[in-house]
């Protein structure tokens, strides 16, 4: 039986890897960019149907609703990668970040949810990541989002579990997807945490480009949409069975030391 799936994020990185998987697996691809019809040829996937999809806008998101209520499997994918001292962050940065990362993949679930119900089948899953069990400094904006998402994940997959509905995330660690170019940063000319902040970010771009292709993360996500019973929780990249095994052992701020360290910091 042919699945109807909508990837958000679709133009690059991990969207383009998983729609790219899942149409070259029999399913039926939708994959959402804020403009198409200016989407250059080598960005998009053999198969895929695109649609215009703007998370910062509540109006976008509901004009897919008709095409969401016959979607079987939800990929929330895109997204936005922020960093900045926490006591610097504008707020309205801040209320965009929590719409494109949060309030805009929760509507298009929300959106999609009831057909899935009614047919008796659905997957929706949330592509989170590792900062969120593994919180980094200056990066508290983003890893909040990713926190939500996957509350929202995991609270609501025990609503729809007897529907034959699952929600999942898939938490990547350091992905080599080009991501680090296009992350916001907000930070004061002044700012006493200059220094940390740029170490920081240096050594989040170090890794980052020594990640795991977006390709593994894709297989992931398929690994996920196919299970029967999938997990609340699939982590890939960043040596995640090692690092998630010692989190459940080790000292919380052992832990803490260890994911600082990692990004040069001193704590």
């Amino acid at each position: 039986m042919s699945r109807t799936v909508l990837v958000t994020g679709a133009s690059s990185g991990i969207g383009r890897a998983t729609a790219a998987a899942l149409a070259g697996r029999g399913y039926q691809v939708l994959g959402t960019s804020r403009d198409p019809r200016s989407l250059p040829a080598e960005h998009r996937v053999a198969n895929v149907e695109y649609l215009a999809l703007d998370l910062a806008s509540p109006e976008s998101i509901d004009a897919l609703g008709d095409r969401l209520t016959g979607v079987d499997i939800l990929v929330n994918n895109a997204g936005e990668s922020q960093s900045g001292p926490f006591e610097e962050l504008p707020a309205d940065a801040l209320h965009r970040l929590f719409q494109v990362n949060v309030l805009g993949p929760v509507r298009l679930a929300q959106l999609a949810l009831p057909g899935m119900r009614e047919r008796g089948y659905g997957r929706v899953v949330m592509v989170g990541s590792m900062l969120a069990s593994f919180p980094l400094a200056y990066r508290s904006s983003y890893v909040a989002t990713k926190a939500a998402l996957k509350g929202f994940s995991n609270g609501a997959r025990h609503e729809f579990s007897p529907f034959g509905v699952w929600l999942t995330t898939v938490e990547p660690g350091s992905i080599n997807t080009g991501i680090s170019e296009r992350r916001t940063k907000y930070i004061a000319a002044d700012s006493p945490h200059r220094h940390d902040f740029e170490t920081m970010l240096a050594a989040l771009d170090r890794n980052e480009r020594a990640g795991v292709s977006p390709e593994r993360v894709a297989a992931t996500i398929v690994k996920a949409i196919e299970a029967a019973r999938p997990k609340p929780r699939y982590a890939v990249g960043s040596n995640a069975p090692l690092v998630f095994a010692l989190r459940r052992v080790l000292p919380a701020t052992l832990i803490e030391r260890f994911v600082h360290r990692k990004h040069n910091l001193a704590r």
